[in-house]
């Protein structure tokens, strides 16, 4: 066990060192954020299994607080509302549980944030597309190769700006994910509370 243990605590330090590449990815995503805040708007995020426990995760640091006491920020997981998903997906498909939200709650302004491992998940993608369609901003989180986020913001534009964790597993996709998240959160708690 302890092999197993070190092994994966050596690949996180060396996926650390490695996303020390995307320090200005951060910052411009971080920039993002602290625009859609001072305007007004709100943050909607969304992704799927741990992807959805990171977009509630993230959504609580801002509507609570990271590490600053001052007001909440508005936030919203677009995983947590049981009924809206159920119905959607039983309604519409599971392809639609995020795009009929962001459909629904997001306006010209606010900012989308889908989260995918793979950058695959079609219904990250249709809400991605969604958010775009009505004039939100767009950020993807994704790993390895960037998957069809990244063919969003390259080809497509559809995502104003991605960020790709380095590695290949999602675990590890997941962990670079929760810190550039939390990087995310002090660089908007600081920028506008300090």
């Amino acid at each position: 066990m302890r092999d197993i243990v070190e092994k994966h605590i050596s690949k996180n330090i060396e996926l650390l060192n490695e996303l020390k590449t995307q320090i200005d990815v951060i910052v411009e995503i971080a920039g993002k954020f602290i625009e859609t805040l001072r305007s007004g708007n709100k943050i909607l995020l969304f992704g799927n299994g741990g992807s959805a426990a990171d977009a509630q995760h993230l959504a609580a640091e801002f509507v609570g607080r990271f590490r600053l006491e001052r007001k909440g920020l508005p936030a919203i997981a677009l995983t947590t509302n049981t009924s809206s998903l159920t119905s959607i997906g039983n309604d519409y498909g599971f392809q639609d549980v995020f795009k009929r939200q962001i459909e629904a709650l997001g306006k010209p302004g606010d900012l989308a944030v889908g989260i995918s491992t793979s950058g695959n998940a079609a219904n990250v993608i249709e809400g991605i597309e969604e958010a775009k369609r009505i004039g939100m901003v767009t950020v993807g989180f994704t790993g390895s190769h960037g998957g069809s986020l990244k063919k969003l913001f390259d080809e497509e534009k559809s995502v104003d700006l991605v960020f790709i964790a380095p590695g290949q597993e999602t675990p590890h996709i997941q962990e670079m994910h929760i810190m550039a998240g939390h990087i995310i959160c002090e660089l908007v708690e600081n920028e506008l509370f300090r």
